[in-house]
């Protein structure tokens, strides 16, 4: 048993938004809640019962009453609250007074904090959503954006939300050829850039690719430009953002069907073109009600600070914090210029509730700052990190050097469901590594090879029966195959996640990676298609192939295979130009750890890049284990990757 590093104690879970919950439930139901213990039992035992709940005890107001809570169709075809209306975006702004805060808006550099009230809040996207009807946007319509996290972003969506279209966001650290792969599958009617962002002290100039996307994206009929980082005159053509907040407009927000597309998140890309997982208007607004609210215990008057761009399901995620009547804090910069900035914001910003990557808070360890010492941090009273698995030492760094009383809590979800399926609740005591369990609603289990569940055993994560989080379709996947094929093709009507788990006898949750071939680096997934969009287009090359491997310690190695195209080598020159065109033309997360060349690349016998088995080589699986070689075009050259992974691990 790993020891328990912090519990609540009984005042704090007897004054939690948690227990309010139950204790209603309890008076609802005629039976005793006595823990959250309870709860998920008789969440996954009625799903059904368990969502009217959430809708009844959070007021969630549907302007036509729903008929059915779900349809018996099987994943992935359950509707939710079939015949019911509603729109988010009136949830997420309807709690607090007209001069409550909103939005706490932060640069990275120590500039003053800028407030944005709720009421003020309410004005800009009336205003904006009012811009949007005149400019001939219409329920279903795409409006794009290319922001970075600043206030920008979120009256956007609120606006766009307010009018029934479909919203969608790359952060500006995104490169050209990654954001039209994403933006173009949606063909967007409006797209709202900034010409930049701010990054360890400098002003990164995106305008050339600003210029690119305005080209290469034809659909679009309206591009509003926000002034971001760069004094410079609004490009021609372009809409100045002024002029979205100019003209007041009553309040109006579009009643849409319960499953009503909201936004569209992409995946990494890892086979192809990045899914667009559509997110409905009903099953967001649930799914951030009982997140915001059971798990965080926001209330309103607190504050929320998430460290995330705008290209990272967190940010979404974070806006669940409106519907509660909290405010959010938005930070628009590196996590650690300087050393331990998020930690100095979170103190600035008096926030109650911290949310990042599990990356940032190992980097802020290692930098040798104390917190707690320079900052008062007092408020603060949980701090959730998801991306990957925090490792102990940054359990014993969070409570020796931010918060020695506080809850710790690692979750775990997924851009897929918009939230998370695991994570620690206000009965869970801390311990480092373990994950406090399985959240309510979600019927979630670990399954070996043959589909059986296993305890204490590693398996594979998958979920029984359906969230109203999940997609309500995949974008351009009408007869829901790619859908299928991505979530449902190793057990039909159960979703395998794709992430190896071991769920403890004792409720307790460790995830240990992605049991697919999606890079995972810091916290961010990244798509080895967007590698190969650059990689296949160099002439030096031949192919290449991508991998990435979770290591001891919370280390991560990230491998580039190069086969030189004839007549060339991989020497010193073309390893430089490789991490040229990877950092300017992706990110600089996308640089490798290591490139090294090979003889070929092996593929399935329907020309796929064999990435899931040399993954598993890299880890340390033996050959036979990895591949069947009958269904591999090239088996020598997978032989090559084999000696190679050992001769590495040697």
């Amino acid at each position: 048993m790993t020891d328990v590093l912090w519990s609540p104690s009984a005042e704090r879970i007897e004054q939690s938004a948690l227990r309010a919950y139950l204790d209603w439930l309890a008076e609802r139901e005629g039976r005793p809640f006595d823990d959250h213990d309870a709860l998920h039992t008789w969440s996954v035992a009625d799903v059904d019962r368990f969502w009217r709940s959430v809708v009844d005890y959070y007021d969630v107001a549907f302007s036509t009453s729903w008929e059915q809570v779900r349809t018996a169709d099987d994943m992935p075809h359950t509707r939710w609250f079939t015949g019911a209306r509603l729109n988010w975006a009136e949830h997420a702004l309807r709690r607090g007074a007209d001069d409550d805060p909103a939005l706490v808006c932060v640069q990275e550099g120590g500039a003053p904090a800028r407030e944005i009230t709720r009421g003020g809040l309410r004005r800009s996207v009336a205003a904006a959503a009012g811009w949007l009807r005149r400019a001939g946007v219409r329920p279903g319509d795409r409006v794009c954006a290319y922001l970075p996290n600043t206030e920008h972003a979120v009256i956007g969506l609120l606006a766009a939300a307010a009018v029934g279209a479909v919203w969608s966001c790359c952060s500006p650290d995104f490169g050209a050829e990654g954001t039209i792969g994403r933006l173009a599958q949606l063909e967007p009617t409006v797209l709202v850039v900034a010409d930049g962002y701010h990054w360890n002290g400098h002003a990164v100039d995106r305008a050339d690719v600003v210029a690119r996307l305005r080209a290469e994206l034809p659909t679009v009929r309206h591009v509003v430009a926000v002034p971001s980082v760069f004094d410079r005159p609004v490009p021609e053509g372009a809409t100045p953002w002024a002029e979205l907040l100019a003209v007041d407009a009553e309040p109006e927000f579009a009643q849409v069907e319960f499953s009503h597309p909201l936004w569209v998140l992409f995946t990494s890309g890892t086979t192809g073109l990045p899914k667009g997982l559509v997110h409905g208007h009903g099953g967001i607004t649930l799914e951030g009600l009982k997140w915001s609210g059971l798990y965080c215990g926001l209330r309103p008057g607190e504050r929320m600070f998430t460290y995330t761009s705008t290209g990272w399901a967190l940010w979404n995620m974070q806006l669940g914090a409106l519907t509660q009547g909290a405010s959010i804090v938005l930070y628009e910069g590196s996590p650690g210029h300087p050393p331990g900035a998020v930690w100095e914001v979170a103190a600035r910003t008096g926030a109650d509730v911290v949310l990042m990557g599990a990356a940032v808070v190992t980097a802020t360890a290692n930098t040798g700052v104390s917190p707690r010492t320079e900052h008062d941090l007092s408020r603060l009273r949980h701090v959730m990190v998801s991306g990957s698995a925090l490792p102990p030492a940054g359990y014993d760094w969070l409570y020796s050097h931010v918060r020695s009383d506080m809850r710790i809590d690692s979750t775990s979800g997924g851009t897929d469901v918009s939230g998370s399926f695991v994570g620690a609740n206000e009965y869970s005591p801390v311990r480092a590594g373990r994950i406090g369990g399985r959240l309510a609603g979600v019927d979630c289990a670990a399954w070996d090879d043959d589909g059986n569940p296993v305890v204490d055993e590693v398996g594979d994560l998958v979920v029984l029966q359906p969230m109203p989080s999940m997609p309500v379709h995949l974008w351009n996947d009408p007869d829901a195959e790619r859908y299928t094929d991505s979530y449902f093709d190793t057990w039909p009507g159960v979703w395998r996640h794709g992430d190896w788990v071991t769920l403890h006898a004792d409720g307790s949750v460790a995830i240990h990676g992605r049991s697919d071939s999606t890079l995972n680096r810091q916290g961010v997934r990244l798509g080895s298609g967007d590698f190969y969009d650059v990689l296949d287009t160099m002439e030096e090359i031949d192919e290449a192939l991508v991998v990435g491997v979770d290591l001891p310690d919370d280390e991560y190695w990230l491998g580039l295979f190069v086969v030189p195209a004839q007549g060339h080598t991989l020497d010193d020159d073309l390893r430089a130009t490789i991490v040229s065109a990877l950092r300017s033309r992706l990110t600089p997360r996308h640089v490798p750890d290591e490139i090294v060349e090979a003889p070929a690349v092996p593929h399935t016998l329907s020309g796929k890049r064999l990435e899931v088995p040399i993954k598993k080589l890299m880890a340390g699986r033996p050959l036979e284990r990895a591949a069947n070689l009958a269904s591999v075009d090239d088996p020598d050259a997978l032989r090559w990757y084999a000696r190679f992974a050992a001769d590495r691990r040697a």
